[in-house]
């Protein structure tokens, strides 16, 4: 009989406060069938978030690593290298969970109805308002889904929790490494699994609670987020879509971020992506009704 599957539960943090110990409280409460370790990737926060750790009550099971401002995606890529775990959750570090959510939420993968799998993301100050899934508008900014009857497919997977096996993630490469600070890290990372033949879905039994922050505990800066469109779209679009991306931030813009985009060996990545990938951007957009 196969015995059931070791899981890492990743959280990359940045200048969390409180949120931290909010996080691991609610996580700890709500039992699992299955067992799992706990990865913190704290990355260069200032503000002491993960001081507690060295006396909290459950720190045998948490590994801390300390990172240098590397950014939430890479945060989150050092994590998954050394997780132990069969599984690899992802989930911020302003969450709180209920009862029994490891266990659905990872039931598609066990039983092979999908490949990666997200939660319903509720606000936390307002509960009722509840997220399934994304997708993307003609603009490429984030739609929620509406909730569905059952399990079903979703363009986007919302990076602030979902499920992953450890051999998909690495197969794809992680989360994209030449990214700045913040910004299109879940996009990026969903679309490169459509593309490589992966299946993303969204588990309507399962509720997790975000804080949707105003503004970020640390400093973002709109060029950072744009040279990360751009990486997207040399990574895996047409060149019209491309074109679409460089309006999006205008024109001026990409004349001072493509140059910068283009020596950081995006187009060689572009090269081993299109051979690697099983469908097209345009097969991508087709699929999920995206005008773009």
């Amino acid at each position: 009989m196969k015995t059931k599957p070791f899981i890492s539960i990743i959280f990359p943090v940045k200048n969390e406060g409180d949120n931290v110990k909010m996080t691991l409280d609610s996580l700890f409460s709500f039992p699992s069938k299955y067992q799992y370790e706990v990865i913190i990737v704290n990355d260069n926060s200032t503000d002491g978030c993960c001081s507690f750790l060295s006396y909290y009550d459950k720190k045998e099971k948490i590994k801390l690593i300390e990172t240098t401002g590397i950014g939430s995606a890479n945060a989150r890529n050092v994590g998954a290298k050394d997780a132990q775990g069969e599984y690899l959750i992802f989930c911020d570090a302003h969450l709180t969970f209920e009862k029994e959510w490891i266990d659905k939420l990872i039931e598609p993968l066990i039983t092979n109805k999908s490949d990666v799998v997200t939660p319903g993301i509720a606000d936390m100050e307002n509960p009722e308002s509840i997220g399934y899934g994304q997708t993307l508008s003609p603009n490429m900014e984030i739609i929620w889904h509406t909730k569905q009857n059952s399990i079903f497919e979703t363009a986007v997977i919302p990076g602030g929790c979902f499920v992953i096996s450890k051999v998909v993630f690495e197969d794809v490469g992680g989360f994209e490494t030449g990214f700045k600070t913040w910004g299109h890290e879940d996009v990026e990372l969903s679309i490169k699994l459509w593309l490589f033949g992966y299946r993303c879905h969204v588990q309507t039994e399962v509720t997790i609670y975000h804080l949707f922050r105003r503004i970020h505990p640390y400093k973002v800066k709109p060029d950072d987020v744009y040279y990360n469109l751009l990486r997207l779209a040399f990574s895996h679009f047409n060149e019209v879509r491309i074109e679409k991306c460089k309006r999006i931030i205008t024109q001026r813009k990409a004349k001072i971020i493509v140059p910068l985009v283009l020596q950081d060996g995006v187009l060689k990545q572009r090269e081993l992506y299109i051979k690697k990938r099983k469908f097209s951007d345009d097969w991508y957009f087709r699929k999920f009704g995206i005008e773009f």
